[in-house]
């Protein structure tokens, strides 16, 4: 594994837990050369899905893609980065289970917004503003009459 920092690829490991119910392994490690301290996360590789993109384009899910977006929409709010990882990874797990081996970006982004929406509404808000392309005030204004208005 490649050091983040120096690149070196020289590195001990400090400790290897299982997560997600075993799922995946998350390991700290440590460089040798430079010293500072990392984690990796390791992943039963799965059948791609690949991501239908609105221009046609089509490339494979990237669990990193999802969890950059919902750390953006997150950013200056109180949410931890586990949580976000454990709810990006729950995304995952139910695009895998829906059997398919393609799916639209927008129904991914749907997955995210739905995450969300019931971890931090200011993040949804954020997130929704640029999932549903907004465009103009107002559509800011009902999304926030209808947060208001739900009782969920």
């Amino acid at each position: 594994m490649k050091c983040p920092f120096c690149a070196c690829d020289d590195d001990k490991v400090l400790e290897t837990r299982t997560v997600d119910d075993g799922a995946r392994l998350k390991r700290r490690r440590e460089c040798l050369v430079c010293g500072r301290r990392f984690i990796t996360n390791e992943y039963v590789d799965e059948i791609t899905v690949k991501v239908r993109k609105k221009d046609g384009r089509r490339q494979p899910f990237d669990l990193n893609k999802v969890l950059k977006g919902m750390v953006l929409a997150c950013e200056k709010r109180p949410v931890s980065k586990e949580l976000l990882e454990e709810k990006a990874m729950s995304i995952r797990r139910r695009i895998y289970d829906m059997g398919v081996r393609e799916i639209a970006a927008e129904e991914v982004g749907g997955l995210v917004a739905e995450a969300l929406k019931k971890i931090d509404t200011v993040a949804y808000v954020r997130f929704a503003s640029v999932y549903l392309r907004f465009e103009e005030v107002e559509q800011f204004a009902e999304l926030l009459d209808s947060l208001g208005n739900k009782s969920d």
